[in-house]
């Protein structure tokens, strides 16, 4: 497969034709190896609109969502983000000029796309989703699926800082970006997306007798 003309074809099909004019979203998602981000069995399918395997339940988000969350995020060179469960977004954001660490609850994540992440400059650590490693981020984005917002997201952004999420409660989740004022966080809806759920993030069933 040529990787470059698939890129190409990505952010053509995918990107540009859903509003996404950021011109450094469109360059480093040209410059980007995403199928070094999926299983290597599932490599053949990378440059697909499709929810891709990367290892056990964990998969890419399909490009169309992360560069919408990525534009809306207003990502810029020289800010430091952290990218949970968001590997391929860590990828892209690094591209763009950002200092990245990206962190998973999982080393077998890591163990399929860590090389990838490091020749990108970008900073891996395995610790729990729901506590973010460490503080102060200009920026945090993820590419799995909440049923809610981690309070502790929201405590790991310095004044100023930016979250963008995809919160799903039922079949169709929201994207959400959220702004941290000195009064607390600010929400505002960006576009329907399905992502599947990040299984450590998601409470379990109840039910009442």
């Amino acid at each position: 497969m040529d990787f470059t003309a698939e890129r190409k074809a990505m952010v053509d099909s995918q990107v540009r034709v859903n509003d996404v004019t950021n011109h450094e979203i469109h360059m480093a998602m040209m410059e980007v190896p995403r199928e070094r981000y999926c299983a290597p069995d599932r490599v053949f399918a990378a440059y697909s609109d499709a929810s891709v395997e990367i290892a056990g339940d964990r998969k890419l988000m399909p490009a169309r969502d992360v560069s919408k969350l990525l534009q809306a995020a207003d990502a810029r060179e020289g800010e430091k983000a952290l990218a949970i469960a968001a590997p391929y977004a860590a990828a892209v954001l690094a591209r763009m000029g950002l200092t990245v660490t990206a962190q998973e609850a999982d080393q077998a994540v890591f163990d399929v796309v860590g090389e990838a992440l490091a020749e990108d400059g970008v900073a891996t650590a395995v610790a729990p989703l729901a506590s973010p490693v460490g503080e102060n981020w200009d920026l945090i984005v993820c590419e799995g699926g909440v049923a809610a917002l981690p309070d502790a997201w929201g405590e790991a952004l310095r004044t100023g800082g930016r979250l963008v999420v995809v919160e799903r409660r039922s079949a169709i989740g929201k994207a959400a970006l959220y702004v941290k004022g000195r009064e607390g966080l600010s929400r505002r809806e960006l576009f329907d997306s399905s992502p599947a759920l990040l299984a450590e993030l998601t409470p379990a069933p109840t039910f009442a007798l």
